[in-house]
């Protein structure tokens, strides 16, 4: 009898290889119309313009930052849901995911309300000198609360896939609890940690509604990629459509590459534990 392959099950029956096809060409189709709407001739003109390198500098800038916050609130917020029980769980996450289904413009429209001139915090922050809306920092802030959710969830459930019993282990051996998050913790999810920052800065390369609301569109302050390629669509379709295509190659590239690290590590996860744990059989 044919032993199952090592990387497990593989019996996929033939219907469903059609039904993927189907799904693939849904999104490939689009992209390859948009190519070849593309005028190659005039192609790196249009895409090096001075407002098109301003608008892609200001968006992988934005977007690093937003990146990052993401991951300064979205690894505690992860760890929260992911290992703790607590009243109000499940409508804490219902909140920090509600990004996900909002459309952006209303996330911006709320973000307006909170940090605008006559805003919630806006006010105070206005009285001691600091202005947020219509600035580079409310594109940094629209962008984190539209990709904060993504890392949440892939943090969250590469938490609870590793389990806890490591931690455990490292608890009853002395370890305390932040030597446990630095050692034990991060290291087991680093994968789903990497998915989830890669998740949140595409998603933050490809904002607009909230950024357009809550940070309008000066150029070299707040006119990212997205919101260049809008304007460009009213007085030149041929550089609104070479932008789009640069737009794609970047965050293709971007999730691309982290995808292959991240199916190199899990290759090497899947050594026999001993060697992974001591180096030896």
């Amino acid at each position: 009898m044919e032993q199952p392959r090592a990387g497990g099950y593989h019996g996929i029956p033939r219907w469903i290889y059609a039904l993927a096809a189907a799904g693939a060409l849904f999104v490939l189709l689009p992209l390859a119309a948009m190519a070849a709407r593309v005028n190659w001739p005039q192609f790196i003109p249009l895409v090096t313009s001075e407002s098109s390198l301003t608008a892609l500098g200001l968006s992988l800038r934005t977007s690093a930052a937003s990146t990052a916050l993401c991951i300064v609130f979205g690894v505690p917020l992860a760890l929260v849901l992911a290992r703790s029980r607590f009243r109000g769980q499940q409508l804490l996450r219902a909140f920090v995911l509600l990004p996900l289904v909002l459309p952006p413009v209303v996330g911006g429209i709320a973000l307006l309300y909170t940090f605008g001139r006559q805003g919630l915090l806006g006010r105070s922050l206005e009285a001691a000198g600091i202005q947020i809306a219509f600035s580079t920092t409310a594109v940094v802030l629209a962008q984190t609360f539209v990709a904060l959710p993504f890392l949440v969830v892939s943090l969250e459930g590469a938490l609870r896939t590793a389990g806890g019993r490591f931690e455990a282990v490292a608890a009853t051996l002395g370890a305390g609890p932040t030597t446990v998050l630095r050692r034990v913790t991060v290291p087991l999810v680093l994968p789903g940690l990497a998915s989830g920052a890669v998740l949140s800065f595409a998603r933050s390369l490809g904002e607009f509604g909230a950024t357009l609301t809550f940070a309008g569109s000066l150029q070299g302050v707040t006119r990212t990629l997205p919101l260049e390629i809008y304007l460009q669509r009213e007085t030149d379709a041929d550089a609104a459509v070479a932008l789009s295509l640069v737009l794609v190659a970047v965050a293709v590239t971007v999730v691309g590459l982290t995808y292959r690290r991240q199916g190199q590590t899990d290759r090497g996860s899947a050594a026999p534990a001993g060697e992974r744990l001591d180096g030896t059989q």
